[in-house]
């Protein structure tokens, strides 16, 4: 049997998670609804800490 690669799912969201950073930036950028403060906190921030959760969630199984 193949092993399956732990991390898999965690390169599934990423790609997720990218795409809708780039669509949710794309709408913000267009109609200028947030202070850019806002818009980095939405963009950056929270996905970068849901990965990060993910990942280590990810890697302490086993």
């Amino acid at each position: 049997m193949a092993k399956r690669n732990r991390l898999a799912p965690w390169y599934i969201g990423l790609v997720v998670i990218l795409a809708a950073v780039v669509f949710v930036g794309f709408r913000m950028s267009a109609s200028g609804c947030a202070p850019v403060g806002i818009e980095i906190g939405v963009l950056v921030v929270v996905p970068v800490v849901y990965l990060v959760l993910m990942y280590l969630t990810l890697t302490s199984q086993e």
